[in-house]
């Protein structure tokens, strides 16, 4: 078959950079395989079990991978480690004999996933931390740009851009923690063989404390830590609680990216290309192509979070199997999903316009509405209770919605200053003040600068690079 004749994933290709399609590659995973084999034979090296001849010459093959044998051996074993291992073991004339000696195949496969997942985390956790540094150029750049806020899609107080995306950098902050304390908690299986026991590596070693010795040599070499307890494989608990990472991640990235698709309607416009086109039948659309498929992706992790659990607690005593082949799809495409959802983030906030023309005439559209909760405290103060100024606002504000839905203009400032139970105590220039809300913003450009220093100390550790520009 040719070129497209057969089905391909779309994170094989279209989503997802190929930094993070590299970690999860099916050669990446048998390097990793075999780089888990050299650090088993020189931890038995050093218990006197493989020679130094041996050793050198397991190491000197551990990176000639050879797919298409092992994919071929594979069609008559079904089993891809011994696949691996008959081919690994016929490339080391003096060692081979010696690969997996004592292991199961999840000492192997488990320990190896680890090395995966870690550099999985590693690239989202530099791939964040880029996100954040652009959300606060934004907050920094929109501290004082007063907006319109909403609330149940409708207009509600002013509140300032900054804040705004103060808010979702907030959440990034909070994710990027996470994903660190995962990364940093992330323990291998270890070498303990068939159920967990260690009871192969004893009877090969001839003592327990030099099993355990030669677990600590194996897994000092691989730059992990180990369970001290597990099964067949290790805890599949820890799978749900990395999932349980990205996803948090996943619900942060569709939470902005949806707040932006609302936002493009006129306020704000995701970056467009000079020849990227909107519809086959409409010339003029810009859709937020950008953020749609950001949301669209995000929406896959949570539900590989489920499948996690769902393994976690299947698993029934000692290890099935039946975790095996799932793990082998949401494992890379959660990584790739979410890579590919953080490129397109940065891009879009690198990239935003922000239309204040036109957020300064939406803000005059409804300042009118805004400046209720000002005026019910002040009707309040002047002794008016304050059920009763509640309900004269409300009303009053009601008469003004009707006004602007039949194509008139906001006239609550006229209702409100003609009302005497309100005059009698609120003289006009009195209320006119009260109806300016364009400073009605609390401590939003205070607190837009407090997130502002907390990310350029949450992220300093980073590096600026940019993102590679993606195909699609």
């Amino acid at each position: 078959m040719g070129q497209g004749d057969a089905f391909e994933s779309p994170f094989s290709w279209r989503y997802g950079s190929p930094q993070m399609r590299s970690i999860f590659s099916e050669r990446q995973t048998r390097l990793n395989w075999r780089k888990v084999w050299v650090a088993l034979a020189s931890a038995q090296n050093k218990m006197s079990l493989v020679s130094d001849a041996e050793l050198k010459d397991i190491k000197a093959h551990s990176t000639q991978i050879d797919l298409a044998k092992s994919l071929e051996i594979e069609k008559q074993t079904k089993h891809d480690v011994v696949a691996e291992i008959r081919v690994y073991s016929s490339q080391c004339k003096a060692g081979g004999g010696k690969i997996h000696l004592g292991a199961t195949s999840m000492d192997i496969v488990d320990n190896a996933e680890v090395l995966a997942v870690r550099g999985g985390l590693e690239i989202l956790c530099e791939r964040t931390a880029l996100l954040l540094k652009k959300l606060r150029e934004k907050v920094l750049q929109h501290k004082n740009t007063t907006c319109m806020a909403y609330t149940h899609f409708q207009p509600a107080e002013p509140t300032t851009l900054g804040y705004r995306f103060a808010s979702y950098a907030q959440d990034f902050a909070e994710d990027l923690g996470g994903m660190e304390w995962i990364k940093g908690e992330l323990w291998g299986k270890g070498f303990k063989g068939a159920v967990g026991t260690s009871a192969a590596y004893e009877q090969l070693l001839g003592s327990k404390e030099k099993a355990r010795k030669m677990e600590e040599i194996a897994m000092k070499e691989l730059g992990l830590g180990a369970f001290p307890i597990t099964t067949q494989t290790y805890p599949r608990k820890q799978d749900y609680l990395v999932l349980a990472k990205l996803a948090s991640l996943a619900q942060s990235l569709h939470k902005m990216a949806f707040d932006l698709r609302l936002m493009q309607n006129k306020e704000t416009n995701e970056p467009f290309g000079e020849k990227q086109v909107g519809s086959s039948a409409m010339p003029f659309k810009r859709n937020p192509m950008k953020t749609e498929r950001i949301c669209s992706l995000a929406r896959l992790v949570p539900g590989y979070a489920t499948m996690a659990w769902e393994n976690a607690s299947l698993s029934a005593l000692e290890r099935t199997l039946d975790d095996s082949a799932n793990r082998r799809i949401f494992m890379p495409e959660a990584f790739l999903a979410l890579d590919e959802c953080l490129i397109q983030s940065i891009k879009v906030i690198e990239g935003l316009r922000v239309n204040e023309k036109y957020i300064e005439k939406t803000l005059a559209d409804f300042e009118p509405f805004a400046a209720m909760e000002k005026v019910l405290a002040a009707l309040v103060k002047k002794g008016m209770e304050r059920q009763e100024a509640h309900e004269i606002l409300r009303e009053h504000s009601l008469k003004a919605w009707d006004s602007m839905q039949s194509g008139g203009e906001n006239n609550l400032f006229s209702l409100v200053s003609r009302d005497k139970r309100i005059s009698r105590l609120l003289p006009e220039k009195e209320l006119k003040a009260l109806f300016d809300v364009s400073k009605h913003v609390g401590l939003a450009v205070e607190k837009s600068d407090w997130i502002a220093k907390d990310i350029a100390e949450k992220t300093k550790g980073y590096k600026t690079a940019g993102v590679s520009e993606q195909g699609f």
